[in-house]
């Protein structure tokens, strides 16, 4: 396996955990406390990532966390959850797939990551492939709902082009960086939920296991791996692994729950999963401005004496 086919099925873990949120959420949590629960996904994974990692921003890294953590976490989850509570599932869904447009919006220009139209129309085939996947006959549209669907779609993927292009500071591993986001996202959320939900609701056994593998398997290590590899993949590839999501949550609701898969949400996900494919096949990564003291990992090549030798953007030979 090549070092980028590495970083992008690593990075992929991270989405495929985010698809199972459904089951575990209709499965093992209190109804009805999306806020809360939001906030029990980002609040306590961030809190133990601050002290495995023992390191808290400095300088400007204390404005640039907070953003990033409203925007990936903060903003994006209570935005996420309206619309979920407003829409239909599948049509949540459908909306939330437009992200990969907006990241190559956004790329184009904050990163420098020239749009090509392979790149706009894995976006569209993906969010189509979504679409057959999960929207259902007479689905329901409120105003609201698509708007606030948009709007979280359009948070996280801003989350996804500022983390590529602020980087992290030097000596500052990808663990802490993400202890930083989790801990400002749901300081974030925290009014919000007790000022909207109250105060927390009685918990069982089985909650609290609900809880924990969101905190730490779906929200820790998934954040963890999904901002890791946002740094070694240019924004466009990063966001296109998004389609694994719904892909994974249908086929847990058809081997938990029993949901039916047809032919037409089978050819959704071999739609959904080739632009997946097709988002990683570009032959170079573009070159983008770096954080400063930084490189931007690349997986380009080229040829010397017959033999394959990776090339440094930047050479500045500061490893981000």
């Amino acid at each position: 396996m090549s070092r980028k086919a590495a970083v992008v099925a690593l990075t992929a873990l991270a989405p495929i955990s985010w698809g199972s949120t459904y089951f575990v959420t209709t499965e093992f949590l209190p109804p009805d406390r999306p806020l809360f629960t939001g906030l029990m996904r980002a609040l306590p994974a961030g809190l133990m990532l601050l002290a495995l990692t023992r390191k808290l921003p400095q300088g400007a890294w204390w404005w640039k966390s907070a953003v990033l953590g409203a925007l990936n976490i903060g903003a994006f989850f209570p935005l996420l959850f309206l619309a979920a509570y407003r829409l239909p599932g599948g049509v949540a869904a459908v909306v939330g797939s437009v992200g990969p447009l907006f990241v190559v919006g956004l790329a184009a220009l904050f990163l420098g990551e020239k749009p090509t139209v392979k790149t706009l129309l894995t976006a569209i085939a993906a969010a189509f492939g979504v679409s057959l996947v999960v929207l259902k006959a007479g689905a329901a549209f409120d105003t609201v709902g698509v708007l606030a669907g948009l709007l979280s779609s359009l948070s996280m993927s801003a989350g996804v082009v500022f983390t590529k292009r602020w980087g992290r500071p030097e000596g500052v591993g990808a663990l802490a960086l993400t202890g930083w986001q989790l801990t400002a996202g749901g300081l974030v959320i925290l009014p919000i939920a007790f000022l909207i939900e109250g105060a927390p609701p009685a918990l069982t056994g089985t909650n609290l296991a609900g809880y924990a593998y969101l905190a730490f398997g779906n929200t820790a290590i998934s954040y963890f791996l999904w901002f890791r590899g946002i740094e070694r993949l240019s924004a466009s590839s990063a966001t296109l692994l998004g389609p694994l999501s719904p892909i994974t949550a249908a086929i847990i609701g058809w081997a938990a729950l029993g949901q039916a898969l047809g032919a037409v949400q089978l050819l959704g996900m071999a739609i959904a999963f080739g632009a997946t494919l097709a988002g990683q096949l570009s032959p170079r990564t573009p070159k983008v401005p770096a954080p400063e003291g930084q490189i931007v990992e690349s997986f380009s090549t080229t040829e010397k004496n017959g033999q394959e030798v990776s090339m440094d953007l930047e050479g500045s030979g500061v490893r981000r």
